[in-house]
């Protein structure tokens, strides 16, 4: 893993959470796309979110091969300072990903709009 890499990936990410803020203040009760995009771009900053942190972990030799575990790892490492929140948009993630239900996308919309631990 190289700092190179690290840098790209943290640029990536940068680029992800400036698209999530842009759709945030966009009104959910215009359209529901709103809220459709919100998903879809906690999505992309979120995986882009646990990549990088493993990436800094292999970096620095510890291996985490998957969100839980990196999330566990980066929270023991001070990476992150709200782990059981890492888990619960594990979670989220996990059921926008494979299922739909639109209580569900408006649970997770409102706790995207709220600031899960501001990513």
């Amino acid at each position: 893993m190289s700092p190179k890499r690290i840098k790209q990936r943290f640029e990536d990410f940068t680029q992800a959470l400036i698209r999530l803020e842009a759709v945030l203040k966009e009104d959910p009760n215009q359209s529901d796309a709103f809220i459709d995009a919100t998903i879809q771009r906690f999505e992309f900053a979120y995986e882009l979110a646990w990549k990088l942190m493993q990436d800094y972990l292999r970096f620095n030799g510890i291996e985490a091969n998957n969100p839980r575990a990196v999330f566990k790892e980066s929270f023991q490492q001070k990476i992150i300072s709200d782990g059981e929140s890492w888990l619960t948009m594990l979670e989220d993630r996990n059921k926008t990903t494979h299922i739909y239900d639109e209580k569900q996308a408006r649970r997770i919309y409102e706790a995207i709009k709220q600031g899960y631990p501001r990513i």
